[in-house]
């Protein structure tokens, strides 16, 4: 029976980490993913986990001990944001490459450059080609929801690829929201025992890890990792399947709000879905045919699902809260933009970059981005296609 409570994002994915009991937990404290390892040291001082906790010396350090504890055939965790993200980047394509599940939570913070510790998708998005699984949440249920069902994606035969849970900095790894938490024991059933077939320390099947990729077989290291983040696909809806059987709540690789006859919609990300829930609520009050996408699962990309949901819309909104520099638009654009390319009749769409740094995004924005998708529909010009939203003006 599910058990009511009042946690930050942060401690929920303590939580989680606490009831699936890792063997390896290697922590370098960033802000705002600093409360995970804080939360879970305590759980190793209370005796409540026997997970081998271990304080590295960087970022880069923590997941290079992660990788050496899954080679080694144990469960790793660890937990970062922003710039201590981007110090694991070469670790994190070793540990793709090398096939090791790791999972870790992401606090999604903006990247320094100037230097900020607010919130956006700038870290992650920095790492979205890194050959790991990605998860976001809107809220403290989902994120907690997402590291239950994270262990089981990431070690599937089919699959064996690292994965990161993200969840809002500070809007939602620090503030305190009613969720459902699970017992122990069924946690522990829903999760399982990880038992890799391979693993450096297995007598009978002596290996390597992470050797030297000469050009013979480089390219064929990268097509298996490709055929297994096509193969996560399947994985993470059959997860999901046995989590809304198991606990009662339901998941896929987005989220369809009021799309069932929608005109114009938006395809968002995280915690800024509620918001933008709360205009379509009040613009669908006023007749105005709105909906929404918000996005659950952004590696692996689910294209051909996403151009399904949108390929009767007429005028679309693909909100980036990173921007790509590309001077076209946004990540999510482009996964977004290029999925409905082929479609035989497809929406007119827009990029709009906003929230940067921990900028405010309100409903009465989101109902203005509405507005200019209704006029969009109703046969205007779509104007420029990469924007930006919530800067203030020159």
């Amino acid at each position: 029976m599910s058990i009511r409570d009042r946690l930050s994002g942060n401690e929920a994915i303590a939580t989680a980490m606490r009831q699936i009991n890792p063997d390896v937990f290697a922590m370098f404290p960033i802000t705002p993913s600093t409360e995970i390892p804080q939360y879970f040291a305590q759980y190793v001082a209370d005796g409540k986990v026997d997970t081998e906790f271990i304080c590295v010396e960087s970022e880069h350090s923590s997941m290079s001990a992660c990788m050496g504890a899954e080679a080694a055939g144990c469960r790793a965790v660890t937990a970062t944001s922003s710039a201590g993200l981007s110090f694991m980047n070469e670790v994190l394509y070793v540990a793709a490459s090398s096939r090791l599940p790791i999972v870790l939570a992401v606090s999604c913070r903006a990247l320094t450059g100037p230097i900020n510790i607010n919130h956006d998708y700038s870290d992650s998005m920095a790492e979205r080609d890194s050959g790991f699984i990605q998860l976001y949440g809107e809220n403290n249920q989902e994120v907690y929801d997402n590291y239950l069902m994270a262990h089981r994606i990431a070690e599937h035969p089919d699959v064996r690829l690292p994965l990161m849970v993200c969840e809002d900095g500070f809007i939602t790894s620090h503030a305190i929201e009613n969720i459902e938490i699970e017992e122990d024991d069924k946690v522990k059933a829903f999760v399982g025992e990880y038992k890799p077939e391979n693993y450096l320390l297995k007598e009978e099947n002596p290996l390597a890890v992470g050797p030297y990729g000469v050009s013979n077989y480089y390219m064929e290291a990268h097509v298996a990792q490709a055929h297994a983040m096509m193969n996560a696909k399947k994985v993470i809806l059959e997860v999901a399947a046995d989590f809304e059987k198991t606990f009662g709540r339901k998941y896929g690789f987005f989220e369809e709000y009021r799309m069932e006859d929608a005109e114009i919609a938006m395809v968002i990300m995280g915690s800024s879905a509620g918001t933008a829930k709360a205009a379509v609520d009040e613009l669908r009050e006023s007749g105005v045919k709105a909906g929404l996408i918000k996005l659950r699962v952004f590696r692996p990309f689910p294209g051909e699902e996403i151009a399904q949901a949108l390929k009767n819309c007429k005028a679309v909104a693909v909100m980036d809260k990173s921007e790509g520099f590309s001077a076209c638009g946004g990540p999510l654009y482009a996964e977004t933009c290029g999925a409905c390319f082929n479609l035989e009749t497809r929406p007119k769409m827009v990029d709009i970059v906003f929230g940067l740094g921990g900028r405010d995004f309100t409903v009465e924005a989101a109902k203005s981005v509405y507005d200019r998708l209704g006029k969009i529909a109703a046969g205007g010009e779509i104007g420029d296609i990469y924007t930006h939203m919530g800067q203030r003006e020159k």
